[in-house]
């Protein structure tokens, strides 16, 4: 990845949303404050009308779905999987996952000083139990053929999700408990080694649901709708995911699901501008697996965050406008909708990697 692609990207999503702020005549201090850590916001009360509107919208982006779901009985079900056994290092994930989770919610004294890392340790094991799940449908995982690219993920995926704590700066959804006593360097640290097993995470998801062959086949032989190219309609998404930062800092009580739009616009609007391929560029031969999967892989990673986060020390909570009701752990219901979009920006993030859509193409369906 050339140096011109970051600094395109910081260019789009870094101060646009500076400028908003600006405009709308916040002071740019608290904005810049060091450490960065997300403060709880003042948000405007739950309105009925709002949530409707939302929810009218959610519905909306889940009617492909709907389709899905009527297609996938109507396929032969591919035969059973292949008798393989849960690969040994995938059993090094369960006890892991299972040691991190009791430490994380227990208040052992024992356990005191690592209670408030079990984040990191939890998705290590999520990573790895998902991976060997793959493994032993299809005999191989991302983990498993590819460690130098699974590697990979880990440093890009810390970079995005400090996007995602920059943008979330100027809307204020979300604000974290249990970290106060950390300083500027440990926070920052502590958090980007967290923030790091975000990609990870999805993509193997990902690859999991790949190897479901039922599904895969649903979802890979669609009508082919070919997407806009060239770097003039790129240049043309960047603008709008300029605007869409923009926007979100200039009014962030009514446009705040901008936050999970614009990342995605900026990096599909970057590829396009240099002539390189997007991840969604199968959907021209009726391939929709780069659109209909992502989504479901953020959403179980979604789950399995808020799951986990409803009862460790160290965790965020939320405070959405007018939509900030009938929650399931922290997140209020509607909040799930953020991780659709999200699962589809961690595939076009990751796609940045050399070799990822390589990598996914010569992965076998499971059996």
């Amino acid at each position: 990845m050339s140096l011109t692609v970051p600094a395109l990207l910081g260019a789009t999503l870094l101060l646009p949303p500076l400028v908003g702020a600006w405009a709308g005549g916040r002071p740019l201090g608290p904005l810049l404050q060091f450490p960065p850590v997300p403060t709880a916001a003042s948000q405007p009360d739950f309105s009925w009308t709002a949530f409707l509107v939302m929810a009218g919208v959610v519905a909306v982006a889940l009617l492909p779905y709907l389709a899905l779901a009527r297609r996938l009985p109507q396929l032969p079900p591919g035969g059973p999987p292949a008798r393989r056994p849960f690969p040994p290092w995938g059993w090094l994930g369960v006890g892991l996952v299972v040691a991190a989770w009791y430490v994380a919610w227990t208040r052992h004294p024992w356990a005191a000083p690592v209670q408030l890392h079990t984040f990191t340790p939890l998705w290590l094991g999520y990573i790895v139990v998902v991976n060997a799940w793959t493994h032993r449908r299809t005999g191989r995982s991302l983990l498993s053929r590819n460690p130098r690219l699974m590697l990979g993920l880990f440093p890009l995926s810390a970079a995005v999700w400090w996007l995602f704590e920059w943008l979330n700066r100027f809307v204020g959804n979300w604000h974290y408990r249990g970290v106060e006593g950390f300083t500027a360097p440990e926070y920052v640290f502590f958090a980007s080694i967290a923030f790091s097993t975000v990609l990870p995470a999805v993509l193997s998801t990902l690859e999991w649901l790949r190897s479901l062959p039922r599904l895969e086949r649903a979802c890979s032989d669609l009508w082919p709708v070919r997407p806009p190219s060239g770097w003039r309609f790129g240049a043309g998404v960047l603008g709008l995911a300029a605007v869409g930062g923009y926007a979100l800092a200039r009014w962030p009580g009514v446009l705040f699901p901008l936050v999970w739009v614009a990342p995605l616009l900026a990096v599909v609007g970057t590829q396009m501008v240099f002539g390189r391929a997007t991840a969604f560029a199968p959907v021209a031969s009726g391939d929709w697996r780069p659109l209909l999967l992502p989504p479901i892989a953020g959403l179980i990673c979604g789950l399995h965050w808020e799951l986990w986060n409803s009862a460790s020390l160290a965790h965020w909570e939320y405070t959405v406008p007018y939509v900030d009701r009938f929650h399931l752990f922290e997140m209020p219901a509607l909040g799930y909708a953020g991780y659709l979009p999200f699962g589809l920006q961690c595939l076009a993030a990751a796609s940045l990697l050399p070799g990822l859509d390589r990598a996914f193409a010569s992965a076998p369906a499971g059996r």
